[in-house]
């Protein structure tokens, strides 16, 4: 039986972590939710031929390139799929633009807010002529994450006074793991900061609805240097000989004030031993509260002020077909992972597409929190709070 859905053929760069988690998604989207086209995951692009190949076959890729350009410049490339780490993002994804091609670029967006408001200016040039961006900020698609933003968006909660945020790891509490690319700024931009406080003050802001107005913030590199990786070694690979320098943070935390004069507190670190992948977040309003653990993905705690006090937060499995996203995968109470959250990030952008509007978290929304995160690194230099612009 033929597909008679437009097609949308994608190129995707990089093939690490990242990588394995958006092919997984692709290739799962068409099969669980009724989308208006039908992704085909046409190219893999790597620098490494001979480990490319074996990806491409392992992730379901039809075919490869070793050069971007060339796959940017390919017939049969309509959207481009970013994986790579931060110092190349805007180069590729404002090429790609320029071609005309739809952009899903990994986070943060970029290393830089100039990278970052250069490739804003060209996702807005873009989507003048109908070809859209996103940025990957996929735990706004967790469900649970999801129904707090319906919450909070239909007023449940009141006026928000109060926003605490965690994201907690500890995969290089050992001084004699290997030094990697996300430990060196000119590859990953910031530490802890950039790579998973990214994440929650773009939750935070997505889920009040209100924009991070000023931050004071403190960061620190507890290791300063690590041994050099040995050849062809990757995130927890082994070490070789000599050692480096580490020259982004291992923790940073910061207190923000909000556009809505909500407070905030933040925290992320590398070094809290013991939690692997650990994002806690719990709201306050007038009116109610929400909280949420990453630890327990498919769980949202509410609290409703006009309920009777005495009875506390509520646990809400959110699996019911009414929940958001959830309805497309397996009966209630069958929970959902990690890598679901990737899947409904590609549905929500081919949605967008098909509609030709312009998919959310956009690359506006990129810069914005990048914006934030230039703010919090001066601020921990300062030691004074920074207005974000």
């Amino acid at each position: 039986m033929t597909d008679s859905r437009p097609t949308l053929r994608v190129g995707m760069i990089g093939y690490q972590f990242m990588g394995s988690a958006h092919s997984h998604a692709w290739r799962t989207a068409p099969r669980f939710f009724d989308l208006p086209l039908a992704p085909e995951t046409n190219v893999l692009c790597g620098r490494d031929a001979d480990h490319l190949a074996t990806a491409a076959t392992r992730l379901g890729w039809a075919s490869t390139e070793t050069d971007w350009r060339a796959m940017i410049a390919r017939d049969d490339v309509d959207l481009v799929d970013i994986c790579t780490p931060g110092h190349t993002h805007a180069e590729i994804a404002i090429a790609a633009l320029e071609a005309g091609k739809h952009v899903l670029c990994e986070k943060p967006l970029a290393n830089s807010v100039a990278e970052a408001e250069a490739m804003a200016a060209a996702a807005e040039a873009a989507a003048a002529k109908g070809v859209r961006s996103m940025v990957g900020f996929a735990y706004r698609r967790v469900p649970a994450i999801a129904l707090a933003r319906e919450l909070v968006e239909a007023g449940r909660l009141g006026v928000i006074r109060h926003v605490r945020a965690q994201y907690l790891q500890d995969w290089i509490i050992d001084p004699l793991a290997p030094l990697s690319w996300r430990l060196e700024k000119d590859k990953a931009g910031s530490g802890s900061l950039g790579d998973i406080g990214a994440h929650l003050i773009d939750l935070a802001q997505h889920i009040t609805g209100m924009n991070i107005a000023s931050v004071v913030g403190d960061m620190e590199t507890f290791v300063k240097e690590r041994p050099l990786p040995s050849e062809h070694s990757g995130l927890s690979g082994t070490a070789g000989e000599g050692v480096g320098p580490v020259t982004v943070d291992d923790a940073a935390t910061f207190l923000a004030r909000f556009d809505g004069g909500a407070m905030g507190v933040f925290e992320a670190t590398r070094f809290a031993t013991g939690r692997k992948n650990a994002i806690r977040l719990e709201i306050n309003g007038s009116q109610g509260s929400v909280a949420f653990d990453f630890e327990d993905m498919n769980v949202l705690h509410v609290y409703d002020a006009e309920d009777d006090p005495a009875a506390g937060f509520r646990r809400v499995l959110v699996t019911e077909p009414g929940h958001p996203y959830a309805g497309a995968w397996w009966p209630p109470g069958h929970v959902i992972g990690y890598e679901h959250s990737f899947t409904h990030q590609v549905v929500d952008l081919v949605a967008a597409i098909a509609e030709d509007r312009d998919p959310r978290p956009s690359f506006a929304d990129g810069l914005r929190v990048q914006r934030v995160l230039a703010a919090v690194e001066a601020s921990a230099e300062s030691q004074k709070w920074q207005e974000i612009p």
